[in-house]
């Protein structure tokens, strides 16, 4: 048992009065004096060759001030790595999705924006576009960026061990095909973008995961110093890995911005926001494994294939992670990946919390068949190869906390795993996914995080760190952990974070590192602020430093309760001793920073790992092929929770986001046009499609973690889909080969069915 205060207690967060009552600000409703309103004009063609843009007309609008497209730029493209910058954010060359920013302008409405946006002139010469994966690889076809041959934007290829050797002598080899299509993020807040140039630095708001990275590729793009940009402090309406990168709109914006002397803002529309910014991969999967008679893997074989749209964008990371996490739960002697990241006339794709879907449910999908081939329970099977605490994955990262089976065991026993498998009626179905999460993976010297805590003279505490909160709870987090440490309560505590220019460099919060990286970070500069409050305290109250303790704004004695003093008595006495007390505090993870996405996929990849495992129960009607969930069972090793009710709360969120999206979302494409840019035709799950959700907080109190924390509930965001799935496939007893889960497909396996049946 701990003795803590604060830390393990459901406790509201910090900034949930605000959100609920609709006071907390976001990007749309930022106004500053004399700020224009930009409009983008964007590429009817997928693919097409820019002759020429003139908007000279346009600036002949009254009240528009300014009018830019790529050649006001510097020619720099951007992208996560050197190796993959293929990214102007406005081309010169050619357009290469239908969507993509062209031009823009600002002016003083949007009456005078719009119209000077149609009198923008741009001469193209249509070329050849692709559309799928297989068309662009195919011999012959049109490459979307001249340095790739056959339009592969990336290959990880991962070999370890004798997988040859290993197939052979495996008693049973499956190899079964998955396909998946993409997803949108569907955020609540449209992407929006504030932008003010002047005295020489340029000032930012936009939703942003990561403002020191964001901050870089801007300075870089534009040509200006790192420390005149300044990305500001804004709440953030959703990012599911979709706010991860720079985005066009931030370049566009803050070139308008430049150009005019003004401030300028832009929103994009719903539509805009679905076809111009990020979305996720499509993927074919295809997965080969060999096992024992007993089931224990023996072989792996992995080939998959992602739409990865017009430009490079995260490539490298999203062609590794659906391995990766997959990789991190189970134990895989001999294997071999081949992630093939492919250019296609579509729009930009990145990072998702739901990122995999066909490569993660179809290898969930594949155990669960050749459990029933070796007639092994799934779920026996899946704690047989699970890897567990002092192991290494395949690709040498060391596992320092938690294992997989005591997820799958608590979950499983929560679900009535053993009563309902193989056991429920008709039509109806359970099934499980489990996959593990890492921790902060390297990125270079901004794997790291800082932190600073000053104490001040009425003994409240400001906190200065690079923490993002993109609606995880992050920030309330962060008070959480000074409120333990200082023993303040959270009203006496105020947080300044996520701004470039007050705060030091932090990963963000897309790397699973907020809590682990950035938390021990504040952890450690509260240690600090505390050693120098209590020595201070320990020479007024006479008495030695480990029998002090901070509770209650008081130094206490913890022999004598008597013996007491304020710590606004003990902050004052510091700033008359000309020290005042400031603690600092920084952690990196115990990582490789050797280790490489491509050139050397080998090392340590992240400080820690979590485990998840989640059972999914569906009901299928065979004669409208529509999918129910009504049960829904989640269980998430985070280390420590620190406050269960957050943790619950994002594994509850991730259940639906990734396990009710399954049935429902994705984005259906003719050509190059996206068809459903919108929250109507797009099926995002509402209240009324959630199932009952009950959740299960593992806790293995990581060594390194602060009060023993990781991640609080990626993995089931990860696995969620890989549970429904394989429950539909447990339902209608034959298995899914695509994915989502929508009525035309679920009737296409009930006629492969009875065509089976027939026979």
């Amino acid at each position: 048992m701990d003795n803590h205060s604060v830390i393990g207690k459901s406790t509201p967060r910090t900034d949930y009065l605000a959100k609920v009552t609709g006071q907390a600000c976001y990007t749309a409703d930022i106004k500053l004096p004399g700020m224009l309103v930009a409009k983008v004009l964007r590429s009817p063609h997928a693919h097409a060759r820019i002759l020429k843009i003139d908007g000279s007309r346009a600036m002949k609008v009254p009240g528009v001030k300014a009018v830019v497209s790529g050649f006001d730029g510097y020619g720099v493209k951007w992208g996560v790595f050197r190796y993959t910058q293929d990214h102007a954010m406005l081309p010169t060359d050619k357009v290469r999705y239908i969507g993509e920013d062209v031009a823009a302008v600002a002016a003083v409405d949007e009456e005078a924006a719009l119209e000077a946006l149609d009198l923008i002139e741009v001469d193209y010469e249509p070329l050849p576009a692709v559309f799928t994966p297989d068309t662009a690889m195919a011999p012959g076809a049109i490459l979307i960026h001249d340095q790739y041959a056959g339009n592969i934007n990336v290959h990880v290829h991962i070999d370890v061990g004798d997988v040859d050797r290993a197939f052979g002598e495996s008693f049973l080899v499956r190899e079964d095909t998955f396909k998946a299509s993409g997803e949108a993020y569907a955020m609540m807040e449209p992407y929006a973008v504030v932008a003010h140039y002047h005295g020489g630095r340029l000032e930012l708001w936009m939703p942003n995961a990561g403002p020191h990275v964001r901050a870089k590729a801007l300075s870089n793009l534009l040509r200006i110093p790192l420390d005149k940009v300044n990305i500001r402090h804004i709440n953030s309406g959703g990012a599911f890995g979709g706010r991860s990168e720079v985005s066009p709109g931030d370049f566009v914006t803050a070139l308008l911005s430049m150009k005019s002397g003004r401030p300028v803002k832009l929103i994009l529309s719903r539509e805009e926001n679905a076809i111009s910014t990020r979305q996720a991969h499509d993927m074919i999967a295809t997965v080969k494994t060999g096992v024992r008679k007993d089931g224990t893997v023996l072989a792996k074989e992995f080939k998959v294939i992602y739409d990865g749209g017009a430009y490079s964008s995260t490539g490298p990371i999203a062609a590794s992670i659906p391995f990766y996490v997959y990789e991190e739960a189970y134990r895989f002697p001999n294997l071999r990946y081949d992630g093939y990241r492919v250019y296609t006339n579509k729009g930009i794709r990145g990072m998702y919390g739901c990122h995999g879907r066909a490569f993660l449910a179809g290898n969930e999908a594949q155990l669960d068949m050749i459990a029933g081939e070796l007639n092994i329970d799934p779920v026996e099977i899946r704690i047989k190869n699970g890897l567990k605490t002092g192991e290494e994955t395949a690709t040498k990262s060391r596992i320092t906390s938690g294992s997989l089976g005591e997820p799958i065991e608590k979950a499983a026993e929560k679900a009535g795993w053993k009563a309902k498998w193989g056991k429920l009626p008709q039509n109806r179905g359970i099934g499980i996914g489990c996959v593990a999460i890492m921790t902060g993976f390297p990125m270079g010297f901004r794997s790291g995080s800082s932190c600073s805590v000053k104490l001040n003279d009425d003994g409240h505490a400001t906190v200065t760190t690079g923490v993002v909160d993109n609606g995880q709870g992050n920030e309330s987090m962060v008070v959480q952990i000074v409120s333990e440490i200082l023993g303040l309560p959270s009203g006496d505590i105020t947080l300044v974070n996520a701004d470039t220019e007050v705060t030091n460099l932090d990963p963000g919060a897309y790397s699973q590192a907020a809590t682990f990286v950035g938390g021990n970070a504040v952890k450690k500069a509260c240690e600090d602020a505390r050693r120098q409050i209590i020595e201070i305290a320990s020479e007024k109250l006479e008495e030695a430093v480990e029998n002090l303790d901070l509770r209650d704004r008081t130094v206490i004695s913890l022999r004598n309760s008597e013996k007491k003093m304020p710590i606004s008595w003990i902050t004052r006495e510091a700033f008359f001793r000309a020290k005042p007390v400031i603690g600092l505090g920084s952690y990196i993870p115990k990582i490789d920073f050797d280790r490489e996405w491509v050139s050397r996929p080998f090392g340590q990849m992240a400080g820690t790992y979590s485990f998840g495992a989640s059972i999914a129960e569906v009901e299928v009607d065979e004669e409208t092929g529509k999918i129910t969930v009504p049960h829904f069972v989640t269980a998430h090793d985070c280390g420590k929770a620190l406050n269960p009710m957050v943790v619950e709360g994002q594994m509850e969120g991730s259940a639906v986001q990734a396990g009710v999206a399954a049935i429902t979302e994705e984005n259906l494409w003719d050509g190059g046009f996206l068809l459903n840019p919108d929250l109507l035709e797009y099926k995002v799950p509402l209240a009324c499609n959630i199932p009952e959700i009950e959740t299960i907080i593992v806790e293995s109190g990581d060594p390194e973690g602060p009060f023993g924390a990781k991640e609080g509930g990626l993995s089931v965001r990860m696995n969620s889909h890989s549970a429904v799935a394989c429950a539909v496939s447990n339902a209608l007893r034959i298995q899914f080969s695509e994915l989502p889960l929508t009525p035309d497909r679920v009737m296409k396996m009930i006629d492969r069915k009875k065509e089976g049946e027939d026979r």
